[in-house]
């Protein structure tokens, strides 16, 4: 009786797991959702990280992350964050304003932290003081800062009389800038030219019709998949000889004459930084939605140089760096 007892006892030990083991709670999981790159490799999300570290939380510590990005395909947005949500992410990091209002759309009990133009337009948020809902993150400016870069492409070139615009008519920021570009081209004296590309196909096709068209400089619009692809268009425009301006600094550094528009990395960041105050009890509604706070102008005179342009010296003054 005794041995058969012992060997009951000890049998139920081996198949039973450690209280300790059992009682322990799995670390939380965040969904990082992006329009991500054609090529299918995921963007650099270290400033991310590093608001994630701020607020105490370590990938493989104490979190477990899940990243998915949609190859600079808007469709598949809304599969990729029900797929998040499917595997019970405790938030969902949306960054660009495609992704977050995918996020948004999936979602009204999941709490979403954004990087996103325009949150109150698209709906994300109340206000930006309060936004009343299980969303909050970072407002980009992209439409506003519109006017901003007409300005500087005017003291860049004040010889400039055509300037030509690349923009994405299906993106999600498209309408506003061009509503803030014919506000603003009546006091630059620009003649406006439109070109458009939906896809980096189109980005092609919409250089052939650039060389034809040679204007004196190139705004390209602020647009999730210009961004991406950034890189190509620069080398595009530097082939060409085209005067461009970006809105990302690094566009600048690969070959762009000018870029102007807010430290993505700081936003990038602070978006890790709700991520970690969510995941400690706070409240997407009770989290004001920040706003950039720094902006960059990156003027490439290499660039300057081969294109034969001489940047007046009050501009490379008030640029906060210069590639030379």
């Amino acid at each position: 009786m005794k041995r058969r007892t012992l060997a009951t006892m000890i049998s139920a030990l081996i198949a039973s797991p450690p209280v300790s083991h059992a009682q322990q709670s799995p670390i939380p999981v965040i969904g990082v959702l992006s329009l991500g790159r054609p090529d299918g490799k995921a963007p650099a999300f270290a400033p991310f990280h590093e608001g994630l570290k701020e607020s105490g939380y370590i990938e493989g510590r104490n979190i477990a992350i899940e990243v998915r990005t949609a190859e600079a395909r808007y469709e598949r947005l809304p599969s990729l964050v029900n797929d998040l949500i499917a595997r019970k992410v405790a938030v969902v990091a949306a960054f660009g304003t495609p992704a977050s209002l995918a996020a948004r759309q999936a979602t009204s009990t999941v709490p979403v932290a954004f990087a996103s133009s325009d949150p109150v337009g698209f709906g994300l948020v109340e206000s930006l003081g309060r936004p009343g809902g299980n969303a909050t993150g970072v407002s980009l400016y992209i439409a506003e800062l519109t006017p901003k870069r007409l300005e500087l492409l005017r003291d860049l070139l004040p010889n400039a009389r055509t300037v030509a615009v690349l923009i994405n008519p299906a993106g999600p920021t498209a309408v506003s800038q061009l509503n803030e570009l014919r506000s603003a081209i009546r006091s630059t004296g620009f003649d406006l030219r439109i070109v458009e590309a939906r896809t980096e196909h189109e980005i092609g096709q919409a250089f052939t019709a650039l060389a034809l068209q040679r204007p004196d400089a190139l705004l390209v619009a602020g647009d999730p998949l210009f961004s991406l692809i950034g890189e190509r268009i620069a080398a595009l425009a530097a082939h060409n000889a085209i005067a461009a301006m970006f809105e990302l600094p690094e566009l600048a550094a690969a070959g762009g004459l000018v870029a102007y528009g807010a430290n993505l990395r700081d936003a990038t960041r602070l978006v890790g930084v709700y991520v970690g105050k969510i995941l400690r009890g706070a409240r997407p509604a009770d989290l004001p939605v920040r706003q950039p706070s720094r902006f960059e102008l990156v003027i490439n005179l290499r660039t300057a140089k081969a294109l034969g342009i001489t940047i007046p010296r009050a501009v490379l003054e008030r640029a906060d760096e210069v590639i030379e």
